[in-house]
């Protein structure tokens, strides 16, 4: 190669070295990972001399993902938590509007609806409605829903005190968690509850975020026992909560709260006592687990309603 033509890029012989990325700019300073050299806008303090700040977002695109105490994704804010309280007070919005809402999406086994207030007493014809007569969604839809503003004050007590618990809990048992495995144990909770609604008073209509609250209340206590701590001790949160259980199973759906807190447990111990190799697997698999008892609870009511031949 004839000296008088140097290679395209390479510094003349005898110049000073200049930035990468800004050839107009001296620097003696080198990368420590990829050797070239760097201006001060162009390079980061390392643990050993500099890195160049191509090298640094590259270290950090290769790092692994912070994970909480049972292996979630670590979050700044409670989204979840966030966005079930938002979709519980816009469903009670809706109930505002079109009180109907509550008898059409409430928890109901098996059962003949009130007809429409402008119904004609004449062509009307009265129908079986509920899980048992194929309306599914109800198992999941009256978790969200809770009782109206004709029955004031309950109506707004009711739901008041349901994201209260949600915040008070959620928030807490999704630092944990992260929220994706924080969904999975408030949905399964939700359903649990629906399904022990469904199976031991098919016909009552129930509603209320309270089942899946007091799943949540069961997760966090098997969570807590699994680091090592008792919840109830000195915890002025979990021992109010008891009391609400105790009193409110008076008035509420005590099944729903049975079932809730019953597969909040369930759901907790398949999260929190999976084995860190494979951890994620393993839980997918005992949530799984806990799902498929609740679908055989569910499978038990609709055949206990089925009607006989």
């Amino acid at each position: 190669m004839d000296a008088a033509h140097p290679v395209p890029g390479a510094q003349a012989p005898g110049a000073a070295p200049t930035c990468f990325r800004h050839p107009g700019r001296e620097s003696y300073v080198r990368c420590t990972r990829c050797d070239r050299n760097a201006c001060p806008d162009c390079r980061r303090e390392a643990a050993v001399g500099y890195q160049c700040v191509e090298c640094v977002k590259s270290g950090h695109q290769g790092a692994r993902q912070a994970r909480t105490a049972f292996g979630g994704r670590i979050t700044a804010r409670p989204y979840a938590t966030v966005a079930l309280i938002a979709l519980n007070v816009a469903a009670y919005l809706v109930e505002l509007v079109r009180p109907e809402t509550l008898d059409r999406f409430g928890v109901l086994g098996s059962g003949v609806l009130a007809p429409p207030a402008d119904y004609d007493p004449v062509t009307y014809v009265p129908h079986l409605s509920g899980i048992a007569h194929g309306e599914w969604e109800r198992l999941l839809t009256g978790a969200f829903l809770h009782l109206g503003p004709t029955t004031w004050p309950m109506g707004i007590l009711h739901i008041v005190f349901n994201m209260y618990w949600l915040w008070n809990l959620g928030r807490v048992v999704e630092d944990r968690l992260g929220v994706l495995r924080f969904l999975a144990l408030y949905l399964l909770s939700a359903l649990g509850s629906s399904a022990t609604i469904y199976w031991l008073a098919p016909h009552s209509l129930a509603v209320g975020a309270s089942g899946a609250v007091f799943g949540l209340a069961g997760g966090y206590w098997v969570l807590s026992r699994r680091q090592g701590y008792d919840p109830l001790g000195g915890n002025q949160m979990m021992i109010t909560l008891v009391l609400w259980m105790v009193l409110s199973a008076g008035f509420a759906s005590w099944q729903g709260h049975l079932g809730g807190l019953l597969t909040g447990l369930a759901a907790g111990a398949a999260l929190g006592y999976a084995p860190r190799q494979q951890r994620g697997l393993v839980q997918a698999i005992n949530l799984t687990a806990v799902l498929a008892v609740v679908a055989v609870v569910i499978m038990i009511a609709t055949d206990q309603l089925a009607p006989i031949s």
